[in-house]
């Protein structure tokens, strides 16, 4: 499997930006997008969610390397293991946070 960084530096090349261009973005130096791409440098959380957000990806696309159907389905798995109950607080949260993101 394809490491995070890898998968960044092959998103960032695909959309043409430059080390630079993404170090602007996210407000850092460009030593540290060189750092993440060559896998010296661990990520964080926050970064990890504005690469998803330049790269239109969720942020478990880019941390596991999965496609959004694969990710579907795995959720459904889990899911459909979930008592009933846990099941309907997870679809109000869901719902929540989609109510939330709308705004």
């Amino acid at each position: 499997m394809e490491n995070l960084g890898r998968r960044l530096k092959s998103l960032r090349e695909k959309t043409r930006f430059t080390q630079e261009e993404i170090a602007r973005m996210l407000g850092v130096r460009r030593l540290v997008i060189t750092n993440i791409e060559n896998g010296t440098r661990k990520i964080t959380a926050e970064e990890l969610y504005f690469f998803s957000k330049i790269y239109g990806l969720s942020m478990e696309e880019l941390y596991t390397g999965e496609d959004k159907e694969k990710i579907i389905e795995k959720f459904s798995r889990k899911f459909d293991k979930l008592s009933s109950k846990s099941q309907k607080e997870v679809l109000e949260f869901i719902e929540f946070k989609r109510k939330k993101e709308e705004k």
